[in-house]
């Protein structure tokens, strides 16, 4: 009995852990295609121009296609911060 309760305590510690990285991956996938380092939480910058009315924004966050893996697969996306230095690859479809 008590290897029973053991092992569904250690299933169910295993199952929310693996929701707990899924969730914590897909915030800093959103943070870093919004524009803000999840390390650093730096933003992006905007200047403006008043003598020529423009608008110039400068992007901490830059990303960078590693592997295209065809027209219905998986694309490899490498984003690094300007300001920290973090790299972080992640795949999306």
């Amino acid at each position: 009995m008590q290897t029973i309760i053991f092992l569904l305590l250690l299933f169910l510690g295993v199952v929310f852990s693996i929701l707990l990285y899924i969730n914590n991956k897909s915030s800093r996938l959103k943070k870093l295609n919004s524009g803000q380092c999840p390390s650093c939480h730096e933003k992006a910058k905007e200047f403006f121009d008043t003598n020529t009315n423009t608008k110039f924004k400068h992007e901490i966050i830059s990303a960078r296609l590693l592997k295209d893996h065809g027209c219905s697969g998986l694309k490899e996306i490498e984003y690094t911060c300007k300001s920290c230095g973090l790299k972080e690859v992640h795949s999306s479809n």
